[in-house]
């Protein structure tokens, strides 16, 4: 039943597809915006078809918006939402700041872009970090032994045979390393609720990841205001009432 619904659906589509193309080659015109949507259609309708055929129910770059064909489905797997739609984003934390360092409307694997976290973080600050706290993807082969090249502590426990009187001091690094890695969560979080990352409305893929880079600027320049005003008033403070403080 539902093969034969989907059979109809495509043969209406492949038809009035058709239609156009002949109104297209006896002179009509369409302009730039309608062409590419014609465009988004006719992809849509090939990535449908072949799954048809083949009886799949996926294919590279799917196309799940005409109005906004770059974005993807993304499976997390999460308890409220499995799939998501839109940017993924690798951020990085550097004393409470926020730095974006990968973004895609592709799905990526985060930790094949360590090493390029790394140089950017050199770039910004024209030193290496003493240590990455980042969560079980990015704690491969490939990433542990550049970091060991580079000597760089890479969080989580070592590989291999443990001896027991070192163990108990990893693992307390460990835990240390994941309380302090949920600052990287919050800020997500943060993003989210309070910047409006969580409500993208721009159509075009450029505007969206713009969109993006002005929350991560928004949520920065809210912490660095907010750091400026707390030592302005600990200045003021002190020049009013530490003179009163007797020796």
């Amino acid at each position: 039943m539902i093969r034969a619904t989907l059979r109809k659906q495509l043969g209406f589509l492949a038809r009035n597809l058709k239609t156009i193309d002949r109104m297209l080659e006896t002179g009509g015109k369409l302009d730039e915006r309608k062409t590419t949507l014609l465009e988004t259609i006719r992809r849509l309708y090939e990535q449908q078809r072949a799954m048809f055929d083949t009886r799949t129910h996926s294919v590279p770059d799917r196309i799940v918006s005409i109005s906004q064909p770059h974005v993807r489905p993304i499976q997390r797997g999460k308890a409220k939402a499995k799939t998501e739609f839109g940017a993924k984003v690798a951020l990085s934390v550097v004393n409470g700041y926020t730095f974006v360092d990968h973004m895609s409307y592709d799905n990526f694997n985060e930790g094949m872009f360590l090493e390029e976290a790394i140089n950017r973080y050199k770039a910004r600050f024209g030193m290496l970090p003493a240590r990455i706290l980042g969560d079980t993807i990015y704690r491969n082969q490939k990433n542990r032994a550049l970091c060991k090249k580079l000597g760089i502590r890479l969080s989580g426990l070592p590989l291999g045979r443990r001896k027991a009187e070192k163990y108990r001091q990893q693992l307390k690094e460990f835990l240390a390393d994941c309380g302090a890695r949920n600052e990287v969560e919050g800020k997500i979080g943060t993003a989210k609720t309070r910047f409006g990352m969580d409500k993208i409305h721009a159509r075009l893929a450029e505007s969206g990841l713009s969109v993006i880079t002005l929350a991560v600027m928004a949520m920065n320049l809210s912490k660095l205001a907010k750091a400026f005003l707390r030592r302005f008033l600990l200045r003021c403070f002190f020049k009013h009432f530490y003179p009163l403080i007797p020796a």
